[in-house]
């Protein structure tokens, strides 16, 4: 693709106006959001810190997997948590944990008072999430210096799509800064699932486009205030395989070449899908957390263990296991400390160790309260925002 003259060429897909039904399903996030805010600042940050933890790890291992990179979103907990002992491949591990240093200073980023949108921010956070892939062939933090093509899922011999020659990538990227940087009256959540699409489109980089343009949009979230990221963002859900191969067909859907002058409305309506079922989860997440943190806290108190083991417990309830450096950090105990209180509870059967030394983790044992087991693992159901439309 030549851009001549951006006055006289479109550049950037229009956004769509949105639908009666749009409008409803966006209400609806907005109310449940408006929810979770308000719930969230009346729970305790013990319990609270645990769940942030859980739903950033779903997010980087959702992401990654997207892309190839399969990582439990438990592996990825123990990772964040400095563990080194965690049974993953280099490659998986380099990627978890470029990808988890990216979205961390993406998350820092949300209350900047002068911030600002630019072509070396995106380059920049680009660099933290392939630098450590950097070669003169596939150059991390700049813009692709060669021809780049999205291959068929299912056959990577066909090429689904071919992004704009890379002469255009300059002029592209300055458009869509400008766009970025230009305060109009769309939604914000509209706004972050555009700038997705626009860049994916453009695919200005050799390698990594995918996830930068889904923490692009998790960063528009951030930047909007009304959630932190990690309860808004929609990387997890968009991990889901049945919603990765959706993902794929709406991306698809755009046609084998960027044609910005078309209607989107049908990557809209997936986004707003994508951000009711998200918001939907965490709800349900958050929900269950306090229920289980309740019934665990009880039978602490009861059993005369000490409060603070209760969010071990709780690790073990929700994400099914827990390591001594993750309740360590969780708690801020010495490492005798925690060694300590992890023994007591595995010599009382509340515990079972598995493994040896530093690669030890806990899972429950055959004195673990049942029934905060039975709350914490019973599936929960999501419905269609779009049903009956």
């Amino acid at each position: 693709m030549t851009i001549a003259s951006l006055s006289h060429v479109v550049v950037l897909f229009p956004t769509p106006l949105l639908t009666p039904a749009d409008r409803r399903v966006l209400a609806g996030v907005d109310a449940m959001r408006d929810g979770l805010r308000r719930q969230l600042q009346g729970c305790p940050g013990t319990w609270t810190s645990g769940l942030r933890r859980f739903l950033t790890a779903d997010a980087v291992a959702a992401s990654n997997s997207i892309e190839g990179f399969r990582v439990s979103t438990q592996d990825v907990q123990d990772l964040m948590a400095g563990e080194k002992d965690v049974e993953v491949s280099d490659e998986n591990r380099a990627e978890t944990l470029a990808y988890e240093r990216m979205m961390s200073h993406v998350r820092s980023l949300h209350d900047v008072a002068d911030f600002e949108y630019s072509k070396g921010l995106l380059n920049a956070l680009h660099w933290m999430l392939q630098g450590h892939r950097h070669t003169r062939n596939k150059p991390a933090g700049q813009w692709r210096a060669g021809q780049v093509y999205v291959t068929d899922p299912r056959d990577p011999s066909v090429a689904a799509y071919t992004a704009p020659a890379a002469a255009a990538v300059p002029a592209l990227m300055a458009e869509l800064v400008a766009w970025l940087n230009t305060d109009d009256d769309v939604h914000p959540l509209i706004r972050a699932a555009m700038a997705h699409l626009h860049l994916v489109s453009i695919h200005p980089w050799a390698d990594g486009n995918g996830r930068m343009s889904r923490s692009l949009q998790t960063l528009m979230i951030a930047r909007e205030g009304v959630l932190a990221p990690e309860f808004s963002s929609i990387e997890a859900w968009l991990g889901r395989p049945g919603n990765t191969w959706d993902y794929y067909r709406v991306l698809q859907s755009r046609g084998a070449t960027y044609q910005p002058d078309q209607d989107v409305s049908d990557w809209i309506r997936f986004n707003l899908v994508a951000y009711h079922q998200q918001a939907q989860t965490v709800r349900h997440r958050l929900d269950r957390s306090a229920a289980v943190w309740e019934l665990l806290t009880t039978f602490a108190g009861t059993a005369g263990w000490d409060e603070r083991v209760v969010s071990a417990l709780h690790d073990v309830a929700l994400a099914g296991r827990v390591r001594r450096s993750r309740y360590e950090q969780a708690e801020g105990l010495t490492l005798q400390q925690a060694q300590r209180d992890l023994r007591d509870l595995a010599a009382a059967g509340v515990l079972a160790t598995v493994g040896r030394t530093r690669a030890r983790y806990y899972t429950e044992g055959s004195g673990f309260p049942a029934a905060a087991l039975e709350l914490a693992r019973t599936p929960f159901s999501l419905t269609q925002p779009y049903a009956g439309d």
